[in-house]
């Protein structure tokens, strides 16, 4: 069956059935749709009578709820790679006076990516229903959603239990109390399963506004991984646009969260914040912070974790964005630049990252792989031997008081000499780098000739030093600055002072992140950074075998 980018699958099923068949109708739908999958929540409604089925206004349930949070668990474990979307436009408590046909779609609505083909559970009763049961399925996608022109359908015939009851029996249709102005906060890195649960319930309760924290700045401080987090920008413009289309009636705020509290201790007309089992001590912070400011209690409207199917031991059990995070460790975060100055081969690696984040022992790790390594470090001890080009400048520059008897540089008196002097830093380096990159140059050439598929440029300087141009990929080794002092204080026997000054004085995490091809961390298990660097390495080779086919082709 052929693959659609984008897709609206229509649920037919009554909802105290609905539980059962969620994943297998999730399933079947991801091998026809690749991208995104829209679900438009209709129960009881009947393609196969010939007639016109027209969308109504669908009153919110508990049951509906749980329904939500279901789908977005089971879209997690059977069908990850697809951002599938609740679409809430047709559930309302009440139809609104702008709407007098009591329809939900006076219009179609345009969603953000244009569905190409709609889906149903729908269930046949005969062999001659199919071509019926399909030209009413178009039509009533087309009268709730803009679609391509030429929309296909596929009818949907998942193998599930029927006859099974739903644990705790058959679910009623309890109302589900709504408010006129509803809150949350978070961090929304990577919209993932249990993010657009909370959204999509939050704005199943919200009748006019919906108001969202988005942590920012301070708020980011302590999450794991934090450089990866996409920047703020980024997270609201992917919250505006799942909004819009979940429930493009709803009126919604989006403002950074640079404290736990944000707008929700000051607003008056906020009734409602959506909490979680483990977020719950926060909203009753909230609500005590808002008796103080003379306002009254939110009520906390408390939400399911979704479980994680697929977390390893170093992830947490619920689907998390930090778990999400670990995951991008040693795949391809960014194209590699244009390096067609470059021979093909061997493919050269700019492994590099802060003091003590454990680049050496993965530039080891990837020796052992089979890469060729080199050590600028080292290289940089050779452009201070007597008689190497660096020497004689850095005695003119510096003098030759920082010699020792046997006429070595002495580098830690030289270091005394450009410590906290920037200009004189500069100057030093300025002699330095480029003796170091000519040597670099000369060990890369020297693996060409032993016919070495990859090699790897450990550089603690590489980004720096402006050597980016001499590798084809830079891959960078990160650890929390807390960490990285430990280890530094541990290795060297210097004070936690000291080791802080030597971070300030490179390259933060975060800006070297934003120059990497791939990132890697060492901040867990040994065994957890061999299992990121052997993958890190098998999609290298991947990428490698790929760019040599397109050079092979004509």
């Amino acid at each position: 069956m052929s693959m659609f980018n984008t897709g609206v699958l229509v649920l037919t099923s009554p909802l105290h059935t609905l539980p059962l068949r969620i994943a297998p109708v999730l399933s079947s739908a991801a091998q026809v749709v690749g991208r995104t999958l829209y679900v438009h929540l209709h129960p009881g409604l009947n393609l196969g009578s010939g007639g016109q089925p027209r969308p109504v206004f669908i009153p919110p349930a508990v049951d509906l709820s749980s329904i939500i949070t279901r789908l977005y668990s089971n879209a997690s474990d059977v069908c990850g790679h697809l951002d599938v979307r609740v679409l809430l436009t047709n559930m309302c408590a009440a139809p609104p006076a702008s709407a007098p046909s009591a329809s939900p779609f006076p219009a179609p609505q345009r969603l953000s990516h244009l569905p190409e083909v709609v889906l149903t559970d729908f269930p046949l009763q005969d062999s001659d229903q199919p071509s019926l049961v399909s030209q009413c399925l178009q039509r009533y996608a087309g009268h709730c959603y803009v679609c391509s022109p030429g929309l296909n359908s596929v009818l949907l015939d998942p193998q599930w239990k029927e006859g099974v009851e739903v644990k705790g029996g058959r679910m009623e249709a309890e109302p589900l109390r709504t408010y006129s102005d509803v809150v949350v906060g978070g961090t929304f890195d990577r919209l993932h399963g249990a993010h657009k649960t909370l959204l999509n319930i939050s704005c199943l309760l919200a009748n006019r506004r919906f108001l969202i924290g988005v942590c920012d700045q301070e708020m980011l401080k302590k999450k794991v991984l934090k450089e990866l987090i996409q920047p703020y920008d980024v997270r609201v413009q992917r919250l505006r646009e799942f909004l819009r289309d979940v429930k493009p009636s709803l009126e919604t705020e989006i403002m950074p969260l640079d404290d736990p509290y944000g707008a929700s201790v000051v607003d008056p007309q906020l009734q409602c914040i959506v909490v979680s089992e483990e977020t719950r001590g926060g909203g009753e912070a909230v609500n005590r912070r808002r008796l103080e400011n003379g306002l009254p209690e939110l009520v906390l409207h408390q939400i399911q974790l979704l479980k994680d199917a697929h977390h390893t031991e170093t992830e947490e059990e619920k689907i998390s964005s930090s778990s999400l995070r670990s995951r991008l460790l040693g795949s391809l975060l960014a194209a590699p630049k244009d390096a067609s100055h470059l021979p093909p081969l061997p493919y050269v690696l700019g492994l590099t990252g802060g003091s003590g984040s454990g680049k050496s022992s993965i530039a080891r790790r990837l020796e052992a792989l089979g890469a060729a390594r080199i050590d600028s470090d080292q290289l940089g001890h050779e452009t201070y031997r007597p008689g190497a080009a660096a020497y004689r400048r850095v005695l003119e520059e510096f003098g030759t008081d920082i010699l020792n008897e046997d006429k070595t540089i002495n580098r830690r008196a030289l270091g005394g000499k450009v410590f906290g002097s920037t200009e004189r830093l500069k100057a030093l380096t300025d002699i330095v780098w480029p003796e170091i990159a000519l040597l670099v140059e000369q060990r890369i050439q020297q693996a060409r000739e032993e016919g070495k598929q990859v090699c790897v440029v450990d550089a603690a300087v590489l980004l720096e030093a402006g050597w980016s141009h001499m590798v084809h990929e830079v891959w960078v080794t990160l650890i929390p600055e807390e960490e990285a002092v430990l280890r530094i204080t541990q290795r060297d026997g210097v004070t936690a002072e000291d080791a802080q000054r030597r971070l300030q004085s490179q390259w933060s995490n975060a800006r070297q992140v934003e120059n990497a091809n791939v990132v890697l961390s060492t901040m867990w298990e040994p065994e957890v950074t061999q299992r990121q660097v052997l993958k890190a390495w098998r999609l290298l080779q991947e990428r490698i075998l790929q760019r040599q086919g397109a050079e092979a082709t004509p």
